[in-house]
């Protein structure tokens, strides 16, 4: 029961979040008298997409120093 109560806490601060930076934003376009309201939410819109690129990568050489054992 409480895990159900710390995810259900999680939800509604992230939700928060969303609509405090812009993300979601929840409008009532019916006003809620006898009828239920009607609402409309506006969500961003994400693309994600992948690119080809040739990235250098550095390459890491390691030497032993001279008097060191080999651990066979």
């Amino acid at each position: 029961m409480r895990t159900l109560l710390v995810l259900l806490a999680i939800a509604v601060l992230v939700l928060a979040g969303l609509m405090y930076f812009g993300i979601v934003s929840i409008d009532q376009t019916r006003p809620g008298m006898v009828q239920a309201p009607k609402f409309e939410a506006d969500v961003a819109r994400v693309s994600v997409g992948t690119e080809n690129k040739t990235v250098a990568v550095p390459t890491i050489e390691v030497e032993r120093p001279a008097n060191a054992q080999s651990a066979n």
